[in-house]
């Protein structure tokens, strides 16, 4: 398909009719999930090849839509016909359709309910699948690929949303390589599909951020997702009239203890635009909170550490985590804001038999490389190498801002004197006393964010009620610049 000279709108995709008999369920989802009126198919009278049934179109109604007022490419597999197994035929739609997407540099959303390569057609089948997978991947990074999941999703047809930027699962859907019966019969395990494959298993190992409660929250939620961002990575982020701003106080949300928890996302919400934020993955490492939102309009990702979970320190998993959204953002050019409370990387043989340092190096990395405007508030604490790794003026952050209160440093001040004057602690008749003591004098010399800002360690101390106003201010100065890497 041809799309070199086409307009935005039909992207050269001819209106070919009515859907192919049978693809009801694809109709239905590709209406939720497109503005009203705007699908226009392709291929709907090509044949099925040498399975039992040949049913026009081949499981598959594919085309061009607008969503959200903007051009887009979306296919929906048929689960009536031969469970939405893919065929090769079928596999030719669903490539055009992504190469369509990429050559005219708009969003490829893909509506999955399928049992995986038709039986039928063999290795022609799995070809199908091999073609899409180098479609997906030609558009990385390039366009928005996301992918919903209404019901079964076996094989091949796992690792075509897995590549995809995003994946949606609905609540009755399930996901997996080999399916139950190939489980039980290899493994001796008997498991339902959702027990192998269900959203309690895929939104909290990462493969499914977000969760729908059905159809129409599925189609809610990518329209929700594709609003922040850009139709392909060389346009900036859609900017939006600004929404009214947040009633509640950050300053009211942060105990000033740091040994009490609090919920993170409530002081997202209290600096975001009003009614603006999307967590993703909020039940996968769940001590990393991340996110879209606006501030003054403009789109941002938000990465935070959750003291409501584990204390928000970091692990392995949230450095997988973390990196990935990171790396979502660096790709569609949504500036980064980072708040910072977390007490350092967890220690312990469990942590470091998962990898913690090669996964926390990711994290590192993500930061590192990304190139556009990224800023960090210090709410309460950042110790160690979490306080490097979380976006530091050393991993190349455009700002870094701190509330009064925040402590920085190699370590708390009561693990610090801990070690330094373990020998006096030991013969004191009061240890408790002179630990007390010794760490408020530590603090005040070596961790408070005024000896930071002196140091030049952070850029700016900042009034908690005052981070909003900060934040907006920056980001219009550093505007949609992006670094080469």
């Amino acid at each position: 398909m041809s799309v070199a000279a086409a307009s935005p709108a039909r992207a050269s995709v001819p209106h070919a009719g009515a859907p192919a008999t049978g693809a009801a369920a694809a109709a239905r989802r590709i209406d939720s999930v497109c503005d009203r009126g705007s699908f226009h198919p392709i291929r709907t009278a090509v044949l099925s090849r040498r399975a039992r049934r040949r049913e026009a179109g081949d499981g598959v109604l594919a085309g061009s839509c607008a969503i959200g007022g903007r051009p887009a490419f979306v296919y929906a597999q048929d689960p009536a016909f031969l469970g939405g197994s893919l065929g090769a035929a079928q596999a030719e739609t669903i490539v055009r359709i992504l190469a369509a997407a990429r050559q005219s540099g708009v969003p490829a959303v893909g509506l999955i309910h399928s049992g995986g390569a038709r039986m039928d057609e063999g290795a022609a089948a799995l070809e199908g699948y091999g073609r899409i997978f180098t479609e997906h991947v030609r558009s990385s990074g390039w366009i928005p690929q996301l992918s919903v999941i209404y019901g079964t999703s076996a094989g091949g047809g796992c690792y075509s949303p897995a590549l995809n930027d995003l994946v949606i699962m609905c609540r009755k859907a399930s996901m997996f390589l080999t399916g139950p019966k190939v489980v039980e019969e290899v493994l001796g395990e008997r498991l339902g599909k959702e027990e192998l494959g269900g959203p309690g298993v895929h939104a909290t190992n990462g493969v499914a951020p977000l969760v729908a409660a059905d159809d129409a929250d599925a189609a809610r939620l990518v329209r929700s997702v594709l609003s922040f961002l850009p139709q392909n990575s060389s346009e900036p982020p859609p900017l939006s009239q600004p929404a009214p701003a947040p009633e509640a106080s950050p300053a009211a949300l942060v105990p000033s203890s740091s040994r009490r928890v609090y919920d993170v996302a409530a002081v997202v919400a209290a600096i975001a635009d009003r009614g603006s934020v999307l967590e993703l993955g909020d039940r996968w490492a769940r001590n990393l909170w991340v996110g879209l939102a606006r501030l003054a309009g403009r789109p941002v990702g938000i990465v935070a550490n959750q003291p409501r979970h584990r204390a928000g320190v970091l692990d392995s998993a949230t450095a997988e985590k973390g990196a990935w959204f990171i790396g979502l953002c660096d790709d569609y050019g949504l500036p980064l804001v980072v708040l910072e409370d977390t007490p350092g990387f967890m220690p312990g043989s469990a942590e470091e038999s998962r990898g913690v340092i090669r996964h926390g190096a990711k994290l590192v990395r993500a930061f590192a490389r990304a190139g556009v405007p990224r800023i960090t508030v210090v709410l309460r604490k950042g110790f160690g190498g979490a306080f490097i790794t979380m976006n530091s003026r050393a991993l190349g952050a455009d700002l870094v801002l701190a509330w009064p209160g925040a402590e920085i440093g190699i370590m708390a001040a009561t693990q610090a004197v801990g070690i330094q004057h373990a020998r006096d602690l030991a013969a004191a008749a009061d240890p408790d006393g002179l630990r007390a003591r010794l760490a408020d004098a530590y603090r005040g010399e070596h961790t408070t964010a005024a000896v930071a800002a002196a140091d030049g360690i952070v850029d700016e101390v900042v009034a908690p009620d005052a981070t909003r106003e900060r934040l907006i201010a920056a980001l219009a100065a550093l505007g949609g610049a992006r670094r080469a890497r």
